[in-house]
């Protein structure tokens, strides 16, 4: 455990994608990163928003981005971005997995969805 409440940096990522949608064969556009347990869940710009959820649910305040190029960390408690520790690796999604992803899920008009799912 680091000294910020709420990381763990010995913690691996639960997996390549939302645990959350791969339970319910959804498809997510990016993809965060539990900084206390490695839970990967989707972005609240997904359909589903899981990662958030799972702050809720869990109370586990902080996430960081699973997205390549990304190393940025966002806490829930203070609504702020932040650069943090080195998480144990890996640090993103593998390069070859789509975004959104994964691509076998993933509508052909996914813009729109994500389009109209702002708008509600």
């Amino acid at each position: 455990m680091t000294d910020i409440d709420g990381i763990d940096t010995h913690i691996a990522p639960s997996g390549p994608g939302c645990l959350d949608c791969e339970a319910d064969g959804s498809w997510w556009f990016h993809l965060r990163r539990c900084a206390l347990c490695g839970h990967i869940g989707c972005c609240d710009d997904s359909l589903n928003g899981h990662a958030t959820a799972h702050a809720t649910s869990t109370g586990h305040p902080i996430v960081q981005s699973f997205e390549p190029g990304e190393s940025w960390f966002f806490d829930y408690r203070t609504d702020d971005m932040f650069t943090g520790p080195v998480l144990a690796p890996p640090h993103h999604h593998p390069d070859a997995q789509a975004t959104p992803g994964p691509d076998d899920r993933v509508p052909g008009n996914w813009q729109q969805i994500l389009l109209d799912h702002r708008g509600r």
